[in-house]
């Protein structure tokens, strides 16, 4: 299964989210040209527990890089598809959590979580002289944010079945628990470091996610934030929709909504809708003609019920504006 989006809107571009993963894939150039040196760089700014529990070996660093490798270890990572997979994640989850928070907190609430997970792996692994890379942990506490944020979105997942795509919606909650139940049954099942991924950070960020969600919604927003909401407020929705079509009582044809935002009905666009219908699930490109107004409806022909052998009733999609 792949995760390809959730199913809630975003009102702002998520900035700091994008800022972040361009942040991640530099350092990994910047990794991947130390050559030879690359594990003396990953020692240096992974995290490594002994080096916090071992005095001969915290002799050899200062406090200044002792402190940074807390923060550096979440930017570094151990190849390709390891960036690949934590970024996607990211990418999914985390423009929600920072359109919640808000830019500025977002930014301090990822660093606290990635913080917090290392912290949990050390204290778990005092005595490993193995660095630990990666933004898994941090990106764990953004996956528990969501969780309790949005529990009633849906992951549209990626089936691929020989060369068909498959798409369904999973729930958030289910996604989500049964990730992290996996992450406690790999913890629970693992001995130490050796099966080289640090399930331990991934649980404490995704607990510690959820404590610092709470107490940051606590916090007054800034008007700063209130500010910069303003300047990234987005002009387009998702270019992938979702939509639900109801067929009331016998009528051939369906009918559901498409959304879009005030820019895009002045100037049009095109939107690719996944359509979900019994067991059938289908991908269709929608046009929207520039001009357009709000609960305009677009017809989309044969794409309704099975009226005869040969004919089928159309889909009509309701445009609506905010």
């Amino acid at each position: 299964m792949i995760p390809i989006r959730d199913t809630v809107p975003t009102k702002n571009y998520p900035v700091v989210n994008n800022t972040i993963i361009g942040i991640n894939i530099v350092v990994f150039l910047l990794q991947m040209m130390q050559g030879p040196a690359a594990d003396r760089f990953i020692y240096i700014y992974g995290l490594v527990p002994a080096r916090y529990s071992v005095p001969q070996i915290a002799s050899y660093f200062t406090s200044g890089q002792q402190i940074f490798s807390l923060i550096s270890f979440m930017f570094l990572h151990g190849g390709f598809l390891h960036l690949l997979g934590n970024m996607w994640s990211l990418y999914i989850f985390g423009d929600n959590v920072e359109d919640r928070l808000g830019h500025l907190r977002y930014i301090v609430f990822y660093l606290l979580c990635g913080l917090a997970s290392g912290l949990s792996h050390l204290l778990l692994n005092l005595n490993s002289n193995i660095p630990t890379i990666g933004a898994s942990g941090a990106i764990a506490g953004i996956m528990g944010a969501y969780f309790i944020l949005y529990p009633r979105s849906k992951i549209l997942t990626l089936i691929p079945i020989i060369f068909i795509p498959w798409f369904i919606e999973i729930p958030a909650y289910f996604f989500l628990g049964l990730w992290f139940v996996l992450q406690f049954l790999n913890a629970a099942g693992s001995h130490g470091d050796v099966s080289g991924i640090a399930w331990w950070a991934h649980i404490g960020g995704f607990i510690f996610g959820i404590i610092f969600l709470k107490l940051f919604l606590l916090l007054p927003s800034a008007g700063v934030t209130e500010k910069m909401r303003r300047v990234t407020a987005k002009k387009k929705t998702h270019r992938l929709q979702v939509i639900r079509p109801v067929a009331p009582g016998n009528d051939a044809h369906l009918y559901g909504t498409i959304t879009i935002t005030p820019f895009e009905a002045l100037s049009g666009t095109s939107k690719v809708v996944n359509i979900p219908w019994g067991f059938h699930k289908r991908l269709v490109r929608v046009s929207i003609p520039p001009g357009i107004k709000e609960e305009t409806k677009l017809r989309l022909k044969g794409l309704g019920r099975m009226i005869t052998d040969r004919q089928k009733g159309d889909l009509f999609l309701k445009v609506v504006i905010r």
